[in-house]
């Protein structure tokens, strides 16, 4: 006796389009070249001697005065964190955030500035971000390309695809603790306000890096605030 469900399923997993083979690896590639290329012409751009990613940082990326206004934009509108995940674990990310809109004079600066830098075409960029560690906040490591064998990506195929780059700002220094760390590769980046730090989620073949696993390490004194601008591979739509 046939399953009808079981033949249904069958023919979801054979007829969805996954859009994660060679073809959309090598594509990814290819558009992180000239991005890289920019990233290391940058003024005040330095490679990182991270293991196995693409790490820069950018000192000075905006000023005081910017980072003071962004600050306030992130405290006035910050909620809980939200985590892309089939099952989300509410005590992996405990920051709040606040979504940018570059209606904002200080953001649409930002933006220009992050288009100035990498080249990338703002269609494929998230929405911008900022979030907001108080004490014994932190965001546990994780990735920021998605897990394709999750169900949740059969959503984000349409709406852009893979997360390709990822820029994050400082916009201050807490009192202490607070770095990000890139444990596979043996790498702490301690806050400084203005500094830019960007990755390419991807390897050296377009597909996605484990090398790239990072954690927001818990404030333990002060607050933290940051930017962050994810990238995706093909426009994104929400």
């Amino acid at each position: 006796m046939s399953n009808p469900a079981g033949q249904a399923l069958l023919h979801e997993t054979a007829t969805f389009d996954l859009r994660d083979g060679w073809h959309e690896a090598g594509a990814r590639e290819d558009a992180a070249g000239p991005v890289r290329d920019r990233i290391a012409d940058a003024p005040l751009s330095m490679l990182m001697p991270a293991s196995g990613i693409e790490l820069s940082v950018v000192r000075d990326f905006i000023d005081a005065d910017q980072c003071a206004a962004l600050i306030a934009l992130i405290d006035a509108g910050r909620i809980p964190s939200p985590v892309v995940a089939d099952n989300p674990v509410p005590s992996h990310r405990t920051s709040e955030t606040c979504y940018l809109a570059a209606t904002n004079a200080v953001v649409a600066a930002v933006e220009a500035r992050l288009e100035a830098l990498t080249g990338i075409d703002p269609v494929y960029g998230e929405t911008l971000q900022g979030q907001r560690y108080g004490p014994g906040q932190q965001f546990k490591p994780h990735h920021d390309f998605f897990q394709t064998d999750q169900h949740y990506w059969r959503e984000q195929v349409g709406m852009g695809g893979q997360r390709t780059w990822t820029a994050m700002v400082f916009l201050n220094a807490p009192a202490a603790g607070g770095q990000t760390d890139f444990p596979a590769s043996g790498v702490q980046i301690v806050p400084r306000r203005g500094n830019l730090l960007i990755w390419n989620n991807m390897d050296e073949y377009g597909a996605p890096n484990a090398a790239t696993l990072h954690a927001g390490m818990p404030v333990l004194a002060g607050v933290k605030y940051v930017l962050t601008k994810w990238y995706r591979e093909r426009p994104w739509c929400r």
